[in-house]
């Protein structure tokens, strides 16, 4: 197979950037994937007749398989072509996205969401070591990355947005068929503007390698989200630790094997390192407030979809400026990790803002936090991007930017269980049941969740039904403080990460100067005075 190359400090011209907006729209679209089922789902559930368990699969099952494949699909990319692992994957998300719209069934939607999630899996990792690859000036790269990030990020906010418009219109199907129109524009114009990098001399991929990876992420991940949903119970802990096992016989693995799937050489990359800690860290919190403040809208606001998703735009454009100030910022003036430490004092101060939720606080009080949490967290996305591949060999791009993507996803998973653990644990202890459902099963069912008491509640008399729905909503905003409250704690420790293993990284524009400087050097060595007008000459004289 032949492999484009691009030069080594040439600046990027028309082409890289329309390819640039080509690669943009798709790894927007598979975040909106992440997040757009969250307003469509009881929709969902009503016409597909889905239990409890398989709304969670069908809610879940998308990002499971693509944190379990991303490594895999990274390290592909590296050694088939980075191009071509992205539009088969793109053809492949294409016709699943037809067959989810259509599905007759939950299990068949199950299923095709989980491979959608095998397909959605090419995308970030090939994306992001494309775009290292055709922008080789700093400056530009800086730019690019920024503009990927923030479609990444963006797209994971604007998916409850997007969802709540296209359901106040059309039914839910709808949701998946946007991927069509998005896919085929990467399938036609892809070939003409994507290079097709790929590393020289790699091996084979080793089948157990894939095997240990998916065994190790999976369990880990499910295990998580079971935490949240239904508490620290025994199944769900240890199917998270099976996980662990699992990951460290890959880790085992990897160091024996001459071509691994992931070289873990690329944690002794300070940079990588601190960077990929950063990014997990921060999602974890960031993924536990988006979850408390998706659902406080919907259940204890008891706003329309549509609604909800317009709500949300509001920290989503903080979120996107937020992005552009501090790249603009880290560009040419301040060291990344002292941008990234301050973003984390704001963020914390967001979360301070969100402790104060409650029956006497109104919306704008939520708005105002999350705008604020948003802000203080937008610059992780694009600078984290910016470190973590640049930082590692070429030939490994692939690769990390693949694990870049894992911290990610590893870290909303583990936000929503940890946060989420915390809140439910505040609400069963202050939830107070009416004396009529004491010791029913349907009073059982609203101790657990807000979203149970007010289903129960509807076929309550409206005494009954009054006092057990005000209950439940008081209970859960005080699981969202007390989650709010760990997580300002957490953001403020998060600041001095940054200052420990980022604070040798120089503004990202500092680089495309001394390569300026560099050249100016080199061409005036031929430009030497020489006989009596060197300096050596007059002082011989």
């Amino acid at each position: 197979m032949e492999t484009e190359a691009v030069e080594p400090g040439v600046r990027a011209g028309r082409r890289e950037w329309l390819g640039l907006a080509v690669l943009i729209v798709p790894s927007m679209l598979a975040m909106i994937d992440l997040t757009v089922l969250f307003l469509a789902l009881p929709k969902i559930t009503v016409d597909l007749g889905a239990n409890a368990t398989q709304q969670l699969w069908i809610s879940d099952v998308y990002g499971f398989l693509i944190a379990g494949f991303l490594v895999t699909m990274g390290t592909l990319g590296d050694r088939v072509g980075r191009r071509l692992v992205l539009l088969v994957g793109a053809s492949a998300f294409a016709v699943l996205s037809v067959v989810a719209a259509y599905a007759n069934s939950a299990e068949m939607l199950i299923v095709v969401r989980a491979l959608m999630g095998i397909a959605g899996a090419t995308i970030f990792p090939s994306t992001l070591a494309m775009i290292n690859g055709m922008f080789k000036n700093p400056k530009q790269l800086g730019v690019a990355v920024a503009a990927w990030a923030t479609a990444l990020t963006g797209g994971a906010a604007i998916g409850p947005v997007v969802g709540g418009v296209l359901l106040h219109w059309f039914w839910w199907g709808s949701v998946f068929l946007i991927a069509v129109p998005v896919m085929a524009l990467l399938l036609i114009a892809g070939p003409a503007l994507l290079p097709n990098l790929k590393a020289p001399d790699t091996g084979r991929i080793d089948p157990l390698s894939v095997l240990l990876s998916l065994a190790a992420i999976l369990p880990f991940i499910y295990g998580l989200k079971e935490v949240a949903r239904t508490g620290w119970h025994l199944t769900p802990v240890l199917v998270s630790v099976a996980g662990i096992v699992f990951g460290l016989l890959f880790a085992m693995r990897q160091r024996s094997l001459a071509s691994p799937l992931l070289d873990l050489r690329l944690f002794a990359i300070r940079a990588v390192s601190g960077a990929l800690a950063l990014g997990l860290l921060s999602a974890i919190i960031q993924g536990g407030a988006s979850f408390f403040i998706t659902q406080h809208l919907q259940l204890v606001r008891g706003l329309t979809p549509l609604s909800a998703g317009l709500w949300l735009l509001v920290p989503t454009l903080a979120l996107v400026l937020g992005i552009f100030i501090s790249m603009g910022l880290a560009q040419e003036v301040v060291k990344p990790a002292y941008i990234l430490s301050v973003g984390a004092v704001i963020a914390a101060i967001g979360m301070v803002v969100l402790t104060q939720i409650g029956p006497a606080s109104g919306l704008s009080t939520l708005i105002i936090g999350a705008v604020i949490v948003y802000v203080g967290g937008a610059p992780v996305g694009p600078m984290v991007s910016q470190i973590v591949v640049p930082s590692s060999p070429p030939e490994k791009a692939g690769s990390a930017s693949a694990l870049q993507s894992t911290a990610g996803e590893l870290g909303l998973s583990l936000g929503i269980a940890l946060l989420g653990s915390i809140g439910a644990a505040v609400y069963r202890g202050e939830i107070s049941v009416p004396a009529p459902l004491a010791g029913t099963p349907e009073g059982e069912v609203a101790s657990e969740t807000v979203a149970g008491a007010l289903t129960v509640a509807q076929n309550q008399p409206a005494d009954v039904a009054g006092a057990l729905v005000q209950s439940a909503r008081s209970a859960f905003d005080n699981g969202m403080n007390a989650a709010a409250v760990v997580g300002a704690i957490a953001f403020l420790a998060l600041a001095l990460l940054p200052l420990v293993t980022l604070r040798h990284i120089r503004p990202f524009g500092a680089q495309e100067k001394e390569a300026k400087a560099a050249a100016e050097a080199k061409a005036n060595i031929g430009k030497q005075p020489s006989g009596h007008d060197s300096p050596a000459s007059a002082a011989i004289d």
